[in-house]
């Protein structure tokens, strides 16, 4: 059986030659996944373009897929997903600030933001947040380009030939399995500090050995290994565990599931990230 080509991507929305969008490509094969090489991406365009390479492919993205339910009705939006993300993508990222800001103004204290059903169990920042992490805005750059390369969204769009299966990736919902509260990543240079490059190192290794509930190994060179460690902002591990989430997604569908591991009953609205 041929190996699956497997992808699992850092996103940026905004990415700049020091802050590239980062695709861990990798192949499954039984009971492991083999990194085979890291790819770089200084712009939306640059990354566009591969996407809409003639091949096929299954793919963890760490970006949202959809909005909440509450935020979309409350908003008066188109509450199918294909009308939602077209009136959304239409939208300036000042348009959807400044409603989201209204939206949070009319709500207490500690409910200001509408969450995703997914968000309690993968442990993630509602999709509606424009700052630390502006996930919304990510959302708005990155989902238009899965659309573009004819990629299917399962249990949202369907695309078109070759197959190109885009799930919604999460890498903080494997990393605090392994690490709990330990913190392996800052982009700030002064926070950059032992402790982060020995968690680094533990889920690296975690990884290696198969100590996830994904049920997979990770097969690194040693040379990928040091640069996994080394990367102290953290954008090429964020990768190499969404293609995990990748890997197991397969794992799923060649078991016969042909959502990839989503579940039934997920909103088709509000998406839902693989593996939670």
């Amino acid at each position: 059986m041929p190996a699956s080509v497997l992808l699992g991507c850092d996103f940026s929305s905004a990415p700049t030659p020091r802050k590239t969008i980062v695709l861990a490509i990798g192949e499954l094969h039984p009971g492991r996944v083999q990194l085979v090489r890291l790819v770089h991406f200084p712009s939306l365009l640059d990354f566009s373009e591969w996407l809409k390479q003639d091949q096929s492919w299954v793919g963890a993205f760490d970006l949202p897929f959809g909005l909440p339910r509450e935020l979309v009705q409350t908003l008066g939006w188109p509450t199918d997903w294909a009308g939602c993300m077209a009136h959304y993508s239409a939208l300036s990222r000042e348009q959807i600030r400044q409603a989201f800001a209204a939206f949070c103004q009319a709500r207490p204290v500690g409910g200001k933001f509408a969450h995703r059903a997914t968000d309690g169990p993968a442990g993630s920042s509602p999709s509606m947040k424009w700052v630390n992490p502006p996930v919304a805005f990510m959302m708005h750059a990155g989902v238009p380009l899965l659309l573009q390369a004819g990629a299917t969204l399962p249990g949202l769009h369907q695309g078109g030939e070759p197959l190109k299966i885009a799930l919604e990736g999460y890498p903080g919902l494997l990393a605090r399995e392994v690490l709990g509260q330990r913190s392996y990543k800052a982009d700030d240079k002064a926070r950059q500090t032992p402790e982060r490059l020995i968690a680094r190192k533990d889920l690296i290794t975690a990884l290696e050995h198969g100590h996830t509930r994904l049920g997979l190994r990770l097969k690194l060179s040693h040379a990928q290994r040091d640069a996994l460690a080394d990367d102290a902002r953290g954008d090429a591990l964020d990768a190499v565990l969404c293609l995990m989430q990748a890997a197991w997604a397969q794992t799923r569908h060649d078991a016969g599931d042909t959502r990839y591991g989503l579940p039934a009953q997920m909103d088709p609205l509000e998406g839902w990230i693989v593996s939670a």
